[in-house]
């Protein structure tokens, strides 16, 4: 059988046995095989509990279930992260692994404060300041022990009058500038798709993978996002197990953008989840909302259930 048919069919293996192999440009790591993969990782980012104190947040992902909290960096600052000294991440650490959780990365990584930052403009001198920034961020997020980094931005990376061909290049420039200390930091940024509505850069993951693949290196990568689809063709199972040796992270609320349990999430996400499952996704899955009215604890609780009754569904 040819090699690529082989790893087409053999998801399963694919995720248990095949050390080193490449798959669409990216390593696929040992997962350990079924018999040590133990479940999903589950996280909920942070930004639907603003106003509540660190503490107070944490409490809730953690009562809900999550052993992770994703972190977005505006929600935390007035002006930028250079207020978040040494000795206070290191108390953002302690409470957060009082409560039981790890941090699950970063996201909303350009969204303000500060203002004026953009990754693609064709200002160089506004394209500095924002790569200084995610310099920054990169520190932060390794001070509170996370590894990833989701940059989605969508009002920062847009064309600004340029082409989306031109776009591409200053974002993947841009990486490139950082990856090195990324990588020093033992984190990696991860590409987000997001839908046209969003943004006119990275609609798809076959154009995330193109941008990654053009940094190549080892700290750039993607992720996947179920809300971020509008403009693929294909399936959520299939686009998972297509571009999964090179996901990172997944995303997941309801297609609307609100929280699990107001959609048919609970239904439509099954596929895609037991291919996760099938291929021994052991990253996090996030938990990431746009509505933020029900208040956080009513997300984290009701989404916790969805995300159960889906685990429930898989074979």
């Amino acid at each position: 059988m040819h090699r690529r048919e082989f790893i087409k069919r053999s998801g399963t293996a694919l995720g248990a046995g095949l050390l080193g192999t490449l798959v669409h440009g990216c390593a696929v790591k040992d997962r350990g095989g079924a018999s040590r993969w133990r479940g999903f990782k589950y996280a909920m980012c942070n930004e639907s509990m603003q106003p509540l104190p660190w503490e107070k947040q944490c409490e809730i992902v953690a009562a809900a279930g999550y052993t992770g909290i994703e972190i977005a960096p505006f929600s935390l600052v007035k002006e930028s992260v250079h207020e978040l000294s040494p000795a206070k991440r290191k108390e953002m650490l302690r409470v957060m692994k009082s409560a039981g959780l790890s941090c699950a990365g970063l996201h909303w990584l350009l969204a303000p404060p500060p203002a004026g930052l953009h990754i693609t403009t064709p200002d160089a001198a506004v394209r500095k300041k924002t790569l200084a920034y995610l310099g920054a961020l990169i520190d932060f997020c390794a001070d509170l022990e996370g590894d990833v980094m989701i940059f989605g931005s969508p009002k920062q990376r847009g064309t600004q009058g340029i082409s989306v061909e031109q776009a591409r290049k200053n974002l993947a420039d841009g990486f490139r500038a950082v990856s090195h200390h990324a990588q020093r930091r033992g984190v990696k940024i991860l590409l987000e798709h997001l839908g046209s509505r969003q943004t006119d850069v990275v609609n798809t993951l076959a154009e995330a993978k193109a941008v990654m693949d053009a940094v190549n290196h080892p700290a750039i990568r993607m992720m996947f996002d179920f809300h971020n689809t509008p403009d693929e063709t294909d399936p959520f199972d299939v686009l998972i197990r297509r571009f999964l040796p090179c996901i990172y992270h997944v995303h997941v609320q309801e297609m609307d953008g609100k929280y699990l349990g107001t959609g048919n999430a609970v239904n439509d996400f099954v596929k895609g989840f037991q291919v996760l499952k099938d291929l021994r996704f052991d990253r996090w899955v996030s938990l990431e909302v746009f509505d933020f009215s029900p208040g956080g604890k009513v997300i984290a609780e009701e989404s916790m259930k969805v995300l159960k009754q889906i685990e429930a569904k898989l074979s």
